[in-house]
């Protein structure tokens, strides 16, 4: 008999005379079975529209979990009974199943929670594991993506992203296919807090036939996949670093969730079925789609250097432009930790320029760097012990340990009070390392458990607990740049950015990478004042998340204003078709050459891209879109070439539109709206 849940779409099905689960969406099928011999196996995850399948090795059988608790390892080698098991509905649209198994050994009770969604190809998964032993053990190795399939005898190339860095190291941003060689050479994901790469790896074989995963933790993890063509697999590792997790004499420990995800395709069609489950399932909701990604306005432009009526002056002009959100950055305060604005520069506090910033009709954000302290800030003063053992500064403040928690309950209630006090519709969190490390023995966490510990028990603590307290201010993850980017970072924020002021071409490359793993409104950019107003700069931030202003507007000319007036109106039209996209990545962008990001709206049937020259001698670039309608037939037009055009579909994605782009540094960009 087979015991199904009660969802109509995604459902889990249970076979207790094999002991085996079969979760199927329509879109993805996974297997798993509790062998007779008492080995918790994989068998198989199909793709249920192409007809890809990846099946467990013959000579390499795998679990879909690997934990050490101690000295003992629970894997697939493990032997186990079967506890209990059951199936539940969940939102939006989904199916869990929980499978409770005994270790026979009588230490551990260990339950493996799968998880499907609704018209999604992901697979959703994590671990919980209760201590039964006689005394307190640690977590001290666990692996987050523990797949190993049958290689088919063929070739692979992995796909990373690199994230945000202030260090110097290869391009922000940039994406790196690896080709897999056959002797188990491992290639390497370095992804989290301060990390290198972005929390998120897809694998491809030579037949198209696509693989991708993500992990939901902000601590750093180490992930790797590698082939061993003599064994006949391909396998993953992940590995969250530093872990030495303290659990109780029956405790439990929940690890981290975990997705892995089925394609056929190109890297483009990666990143879209991951785009739309983490929108679907992961992602803080936005606000209103309608008027989301917003257009922002940020103090930065001034740096520290801003007054009560430098704000007021730019907040006149901001509103006047459309701006929808106005935002004081770092230099409000009286110092950083000292969470009070500055008397000399606002003599009737920050609430007057909250209230001003509201009657024009624009939210009011304001820049707060949680976890740092100056180290003669009141709270340090009074509680030194407080400071991490983090040797990163930011500003010249000290960091913080989240997971001290006498730390913590006093950010929460700084966090609350200043939601309050100021009137604040936005946060943006910035800082140098959200996930701090520290070792001191005074603190409330292990002190050999920082990474973990100052993850889960610090900044998504203090994020979540403020959040709740105050749930219509909306948070953008800043962490000094796109140096977060992980898929439990998207639980907590409804943005990101990735550059950090550092330019149009920078913004570019951010936004060309960053949306292979995550949704275009994850992917904000911050206009500073050196890149001067001109269609080669707006338009190179018009395509993504929020497009922030970091320009000092009073020093405008009655021109430059009405041109970002012009431009403002004009990304607003087009952000949501944007933001509900396919992103088609056409052409990176280099310093010396052209570049074409585009999207393609399924729901609207329209297409939009820009196309920027840099350096480039070329005058203009054919440009061949993608996921257009082949028999349908299009405008097309352009926002600075007078030039309209009728075709159909295939011929246009066939033969392409020349772009003109008349000068070095110039820019275009494409409309491609159904007739």
């Amino acid at each position: 008999m087979l015991l199904g849940s009660a969802c109509f779409g995604a459902q889990s099905n249970f076979d207790p005379g094999s002991n085996t689960w079969t979760l199927n969406n329509g879109s993805i099928r996974a297997i798993f079975q509790l062998t007779p011999s008492g080995n918790f196996l994989t068998e198989r995850v199909e793709d249920l529209q192409s007809g890809d399948q990846w099946s467990a090795a013959p000579n390499r059988p795998a679990s879909p979990f690997r934990l050490q608790a101690g000295s003992e390892v629970f894997d697939g080698s493990r032997q186990f009974l079967l506890y209990s098991q059951g199936a539940i509905s969940i939102p939006p649209s989904g199916v869990r199943q929980s499978i409770v198994l005994e270790d026979v050994k009588g230490m551990a009770l260990i339950t493996v929670i799968l998880e499907m969604y609704d018209n999604h190809p992901v697979l959703r998964y994590s671990l919980k594991y209760k201590n039964l032993t006689q005394a307190p053990t640690n977590i001290t190795s666990i692996n987050t993506v523990p797949w190993t399939f049958d290689d088919l005898g063929r070739r692979y190339t992995a796909l990373r992203v690199n994230q945000w860095s202030v260090v110097s190291r290869p391009v922000d941003f940039q994406p790196l296919q690896s080709l897999l060689d056959v002797i188990g050479t491992g290639i390497e994901v370095y992804s989290g807090a301060a990390g290198q790469q972005c929390g998120w790896m897809a694998l491809r074989d030579s037949d198209s036939r696509g693989l991708f995963a993500g992990w939901e933790f902000d601590g750093r993890t180490k992930t790797t996949v590698r082939q061993v063509g003599a064994a006949n697999y391909v396998q993953f590792d992940s590995t969250i670093l530093d872990l030495n997790h303290p659990v109780a004499v029956s405790g439990e420990f929940q690890s981290p969730n975990a997705f892995v995800g089925l394609f056929h395709g190109d890297w483009d069609e990666a990143g879209f079925r991951t785009q739309r489950f983490v929108e679907a399932v992961l992602a803080k909701p936005a606000p209103d789609a309608s008027t989301f990604p917003y257009v922002s306005w940020d103090s930065w432009a001034f740096q520290d250097k801003i007054d009560e009526p430098t704000l007021k002056r730019n907040a006149d002009i901001a509103a006047a432009l459309g701006v929808q959100l106005f935002i004081v950055d770092l230099g409000w305060a009286k110092t950083i930790g000292d969470w009070h604005p500055d008397p000399a520069k606002f003599p009737n506090g920050l609430g007057v320029v909250s209230d001003y910033v509201h009657n024009l009709g624009m939210k009011f954000g304001l820049h707060f760097a949680l976890a740092e302290a100056d180290p003669n800030s009141p709270v340090l003063a009074a509680n030194p012990d407080w400071a991490a053992t983090d040797t990163a500064a930011y500003f010249g403040a000290s960091p913080l340990c989240l997971s001290n928690q006498p730390a913590q309950d006093w950010l929460v209630e700084e966090g609350i009070r200043i939601i309050d006090e100021y009137g604040v519709d936005w946060i943006l969190q910035d800082g140098q390392n959200m996930v701090k490390q520290c070792t001191k023995t005074t603190h409330t966490h292990d002190p050999n458990d920082s990474n973990y510990a100052n993850a889960v028990n610090g900044i998504n603590a203090v994020v979540s607990r403020i959040q709740a307290a105050r749930p219509n201010v909306f948070w953008e993850n800043c962490e000094n740049g796109g140096n977060m980017m992980t898929f439990n970072m998207v639980k907590s924020y409804v943005t990101s950015i990735t550059n950090d002021a550092s330019g149009s071409l920078a913004s570019r490359r951010a936004v060309f990478g960053a949306t292979y793993p995550f949704p275009p409104r994850y992917a904000e950019r911050y206009m500073p004042d050196t890149d001067g107003i001109s269609p080669y700069a707006t338009h190179s931030y018009r395509f993504g998340g929020p497009w922030v202003l970091m320009t000092q507007l009073a020093s405008l000319g009655p021109d430059q204003l009405g041109f970002l007036a012009d431009e403002i109106r004009n990304y607003k039209a087009q952000r949501t078709d944007i933001s509900a996209a396919k992103i088609y990545h056409v052409l990176a962008p280099s310093a010396n050459g052209t570049d074409a990001i585009q999207s393609y709206n399924a729901a609207t049937d329209t297409a939009i891209a820009v196309v920027t020259r840099a350096a480039s001698s070329a005058q203009s670039y054919v440009l061949k879109p993608r996921g257009l309608d082949p028999n349908r037939r299009y405008t097309v037009w352009f926002e600075i070439d007078p030039a309209i055009y009728s075709q159909i579909g295939a011929q246009i994605m066939t033969n392409g539109i020349r772009v003109p782009l008349p000068t070095p540094f110039s820019s275009e960009i494409v409309h491609f709206d159904p007739q």
